[in-house]
């Protein structure tokens, strides 16, 4: 169910591929054990045009969309992981980051539920 988000600066591409980087986001999220097996889905959209304050930067921000029911700690220790992996895969990045928020299951809706 969960769904990772990555924005990022087109140049990061040419670090590491597509591939690398969703698959990196994909293990960190499924050694966690908070998702069932399976489940986890991530995407990558990178950027040509961007404006970040008065720099062009290389940038990497993973938003985490994720059904209710994990604790502040746990959604945490998801960002907390996530981010020290992609630093890990790119040392030189300067803007690293990501943001969990929660799905409301009450609104929540996909194609097997109608």
């Amino acid at each position: 169910m969960p769904h990772f988000v990555i924005d990022c600066s087109a140049a990061i591409l040419q670090q590491k591929t597509p591939e690398e980087i969703m698959q990196a986001v994909y293990d960190v999220a499924e050694s966690t054990g908070l998702f069932a097996d399976g489940d986890i889905k991530v995407r990558i959209n990178p950027f040509t045009h961007f404006k970040l304050g008065p720099t062009k930067e290389n940038f990497i921000h993973v938003f985490g969309n994720i059904m209710g029911g994990r604790s502040i700690t746990q959604r945490s220790e998801l960002s907390h992981l996530v981010i020290s992996k992609l630093v890990q895969l790119f040392p030189d990045v300067p803007i690293i980051s990501m943001n969990v928020q929660e799905f409301e299951k009450a609104t929540y809706c996909n194609r097997s539920m109608i």
